[in-house]
C-alpha cells in the first residue's frame, strides 16, 4: 500500500492554489502545510497527495514517463476535473475517452508540467 506519493513545484503558493481547487473536486482535505510543502489526503489508511519544493534546493524537473493518476467516480467526472486542470492554466496531454474496453481516461499536465490522469474503470460488460 502507498503511504504517499510527490511532485515538484518551482512556486509552492501557485501549485497550492491549483491544487487547493483540484482536491476539493476530488473529495480530498488538505492535511498539512509546511515550509517546502502541502498534502492533502482522503482518509486514515489512504495515500496523500502532496507538492514539494526539492530538498536539495535545485529547481523542480518532471520525470520522463512519471505520471500521477487519480481515480474518478465516473467519466462525467473525468471530463470535469480536465476541464478544471485546463482552465487553471494547466495542459492537455491527451483528451477525455475510452482507452481500450473499459477504462474512461483524461490526461493533462499541472503548472510546473507534472504529468497526470483522472481514470474511471467502467464494470465488464
Amino acid at each position: 500500500m502507498l503511504s504517499y506519493f510527490t511532485v515538484g513545484t518551482n512556486n509552492l503558493p501557485a501549485a497550492t492554489r491549483f491544487y487547493d481547487a483540484l482536491m476539493a473536486d476530488m473529495g480530498a482535505t488538505k492535511v498539512s502545510e509546511f515550509e517546502r510543502g502541502t498534502a492533502w489526503g482522503w482518509g486514515i489508511g489512504t495515500p496523500m497527495f502532496i507538492i514539494m519544493t526539492p530538498f536539495d534546493q535545485n529547481p523542480a524537473t518532471v520525470g520522463n514517463g512519471t505520471m500521477v493518476s487519480f481515480d474518478a467516480t465516473s467519466p462525467e467526472q473525468v471530463n470535469a476535473l480536465h476541464a478544471k486542470v485546463l482552465a487553471m492554466g494547466g495542459s492537455d496531454e491527451g483528451a477525455p475517452g475510452m482507452r481500450g474496453e473499459a477504462l474512461y481516461v483524461g490526461y493533462c499536465r499541472d503548472l510546473d508540467g507534472n504529468k497526470m490522469n483522472f481514470i474511471h474503470y467502467l464494470p465488464p460488460k
